[in-house]
């Protein structure tokens, strides 16, 4: 697929690539399983496999460990952690997306490394026990922002690091539908979220970058991330 906000495929978050790439997210679903899955049987691939670029960014020159990639979709996340060296655990809603993301994965040399869940995010309770957790676009309509940030941050262990990125919402490129919907955060709106100015935390890296994006029909335009980094005080 073309280069978009969520190349990846990370998962519980995929509202407006899914609709930019002429897909139904099901949102009429009467729960998460089956609004994701939906989308996924739509295509027999849907991201490119490349990695979110935030993520390569702020995670190419940390030493690897116990990694969580929450919303993992197709795998390409998890695979490239993988590839650094990290023990990974990927979690996704989707079964479907899951069996993807395992048979890309068993293409590689590294598939030992990786371990696959499925977890709907709205129920799952994390425990403090990773070196690097990443959320990238955990944009969902069943599941709100300041809850799935919240939910990451708990996973991160002492001297770990928390990596969440999404969608700013007033950096949406033009053909975006969703302009006000409420999924999408500022940085200043996710440190006050996640109380960053308080212990446990150090914030590493807190802003927003722009990229160059492709539309549905091949028009380029520009989308702004929020990136945040921030390590957990051991």
């Amino acid at each position: 697929m073309t280069e978009h906000a969520h190349d990846a495929g990370t998962h519980q978050h995929t509202h407006e690539g899914a609709q930019q790439g002429g897909l139904n997210l099901h949102e009429d679903a009467d729960n998460a399983v089956d609004m994701w899955d939906g989308m996924y049987r739509e295509r027999a691939k849907i991201w490119s496999g490349n990695p979110n670029p935030q993520l390569v960014a702020e995670v190419a020159g940390l030493k690897p460990g116990r990694a969580l990639d929450l919303g993992s979709g197709e795998g390409g996340d998890a695979i490239w952690l993988a590839r650094q060296g990290w023990t990974v655990t990927a979690l996704d809603v989707s079964a479907v997306a899951l069996e993807r993301a395992a048979a890309h994965a068993a293409e590689t040399d590294h598939a030992d490394r990786i371990t696959w869940q499925q977890q709907d995010l709205s129920e799952w309770e994390p425990e403090p026990v990773f070196d690097l957790v990443s959320a990238q676009f955990l944009h969902s309509p069943l599941l709100p922002w300041r809850d799935s940030a919240a939910k990451a941050a708990a996973a991160v262990a002492p001297g770990g690091t928390l990596l969440v990125v999404g969608h700013h919402p007033h950096g949406l490129p033009p053909w975006s539908r969703h302009h006000e919907s409420g999924m999408f955060f500022t940085p200043e709106q996710l440190a006050g979220a996640l109380r960053l100015d308080r212990e446990p935390w150090f914030v590493n890296v807190l802003t927003d970058r722009a990229r160059t994006v492709a539309g549905p029909d091949g028009e380029s335009g520009t989308t702004l991330d929020t990136v945040l980094r921030a390590t957990k005080h051991a």
